[in-house]
């Protein structure tokens, strides 16, 4: 028979935690990460300044489940005291890009891509601040998710179709990710 497991996850105490329904809200400063977990047989409980993660039973696929919730959310604590950067540069060998971030819409408009007339827009979140240096734009937020999906928008709002990949470079290229923690 398979055994009930617990894993304990140590929260500094300079955060503020609560877990209700599996949703686990954490806030430090003026910044907040919230996250549900719905996972099937997989709980989340707050005791003291600890988040208990236990399952009924411990087979491989809720073990996978149980350290993949740990890892969100160390994520979640890490990003709350630094935050999480990447950097994409922009690229291009036929026509020269030209890119405008546009904050009331929180969209990245990139101009004669591929000598294009018609814009392609990126859609940007709100919590992730967004800096445009030359031909390298670096993304900023304490959420991991958010900043790795709005550079994934960009890398592929500059997706080239149905041209030889070898010849048209063109683009906005990931060239910096965050390092894991675990």
């Amino acid at each position: 028979m398979k055994q009930k497991i617990v894993e304990k996850i140590l929260i500094p105490e300079d955060i503020e935690l609560n877990v209700e329904n599996n949703k686990v809200t954490l806030k430090f400063d003026n910044r907040e990460n919230s996250r549900r977990f719905n996972f099937y047989g997989v709980e989340l409980r707050k005791e003291d300044n600890e988040i208990l993660v236990e399952s009924k039973k411990s087979n491989k696929k809720e073990l996978k489940i149980i350290f993949s919730t740990i890892a969100h959310i160390k994520n979640m604590i890490r990003g709350l005291k630094e935050s999480f950067e990447y950097k994409l540069e922009i690229a291009f060998v036929h026509f020269p890009i030209n890119v405008e971030y546009d904050k009331t819409n929180n969209k990245l408009i990139i101009k004669n891509f591929l000598g294009e007339k018609k814009n392609r827009i990126a859609e940007i979140y709100s919590d992730v601040d967004l800096e445009i240096n030359k031909n390298i734009i670096s993304l900023k937020s304490y959420n991991i998710e958010s900043a790795g999906q709005t550079a994934a928008n960009i890398e592929k709002a500059t997706h080239v179709k149905n041209r030889d990949r070898r010849k048209f470079q063109d683009g906005i290229y990931i060239i910096k990710k965050p390092k894991g923690e675990i």
